[in-house]
């Protein structure tokens, strides 16, 4: 292994790689991306082919066959009905499946690495939104005809914004009495916002909107763009369940629209670039326009608001549950990201009015 450059466990090159045909030591297996959820390495073998290596998190995942079997699934329909597509599927490992799990290591699965591919973390410019959003609406259009009641819920109730209210109803009366004082204006704030999740559970009511295959985590980093600043496809399927386009088009809004993230503590820096609101509608639309019924049109900018109030309801229920589910780097830290993004919900609702007339403009 002389010459290598290894950073990760020693198990992953001499336990993992051998179970999916490696005969080889590999060149490099480094560390890749910026997500929080899986452990990620780009290996590289001696013959110079690339590959992505996946430890899922199966606190987070609890059934990661669920997921290999949505894969495959879309994998299979976008292979008869769009060939031309670029879908990174899986490798098979030896036995033939796509994920391998070894006893007190991990269950891993493999992905080629696109070539001449790079991802992205912040949005800069409108131009990467519109490529973003592009991709993201592709997906959803391409598996129109998918039925999505076929896939299977790898994360119950994700994006089930009545859930969440009662999760903080229920953190209210069980909470950190302490902390529930302390957050007074906050919870005033998130109380005053309840006509949000009216509005979502008359769209689970509502025929018009219709539930599709839904990508869940549309963040830029999800997509993987050429070298010129092209879109290629989108990545990281764990999430793709049936859902409504507002959980695609609202993590965009809730993502791209402000240029600083949710862990922003200057609430000064946080504004609404109406630039990039306008880029992802004209790149969602280029591919779901004709998808979309009225009535979702109409919804388009209040899926903005779901998502962004979903979030700010999720870190303040967990610091009023004393970080519980996520986690804190610093005393606050919760908090600060709620404050976060009411501040950011608060930019959106000033802006509202503009972005519909966006909206109208590019669908007219």
């Amino acid at each position: 292994m002389t010459n290598s450059i290894y950073t990760a466990p020693p198990s992953v090159a001499e336990t993992v790689l051998p179970l999916f045909g490696w005969q080889q030591p590999a060149l490099s297996i480094e560390q890749f991306g910026s997500g929080l959820i899986n452990s990620t390495w780009k290996i590289t073998a001696v013959t110079g082919e690339e590959f992505i290596l996946q430890k899922l998190n199966m606190q987070v995942f609890t059934d990661p066959g669920s997921i290999a079997a949505n894969i495959q699934q879309i994998a299979a329909y976008l292979q008869q009905h769009a060939p031309g597509y670029l879908f990174a599927a899986p490798v098979e490992a030896l036995n033939g499946t796509t994920l391998v799990n070894i006893e007190e290591t991990g269950c891993f699965r493999m992905f080629p690495f696109i070539k001449g591919s790079v991802t992205k973390d912040v949005v800069a410019t409108a131009a990467e939104a519109y490529e973003a959003a592009l991709q993201f609406g592709k997906f959803t259009h391409l598996l129109s005809g998918f039925d999505a009641a076929q896939l299977y819920i790898t994360i119950p109730s994700f994006h089930d914004l009545s859930l969440r209210y009662r999760q903080f109803l229920q953190a209210l009366q069980n909470g950190n009495t302490a902390r529930i004082a302390e957050v007074k204006e906050q919870i005033e704030q998130v109380e005053q916002r309840v006509s949000i999740v009216q509005q979502f559970e008359a769209i689970r009511s509502n025929p018009g909107c219709k539930l599709r295959v839904t990508h869940h985590d549309t963040k830029i980093s999800n997509v993987l763009f050429d070298e010129q600043g092209k879109g290629l496809c989108v990545i990281d399927l764990d999430t793709v369940m049936p859902g409504y386009f507002i959980s695609d088009v609202g993590d965009m809004m809730r993502t791209y629209l402000s240029p600083v993230s949710e862990e922003e503590s200057d609430y000064s820096k946080i504004v609404i670039r109406t630039d990039i609101f306008e880029a992802i509608v004209h790149g969602y639309f280029e591919q779901m326009k004709t998808d979309l019924s009225a009535e979702e049109i109409k919804l388009f900018v209040y899926a903005g608001k779901f998502m962004i109030y979903m979030q700010a309801i999720r870190f303040l229920t967990d610091y009023i549950n004393d970080d519980v589910y996520y986690g804190a780097r610093y005393p606050k830290h919760n908090l600060v990201r709620a404050g976060n993004q009411l501040v950011l919900l608060q930019q959106l609702l000033q802006h509202e009015k503009a972005l519909h007339h966006i909206v109208e403009k590019v669908c007219s």
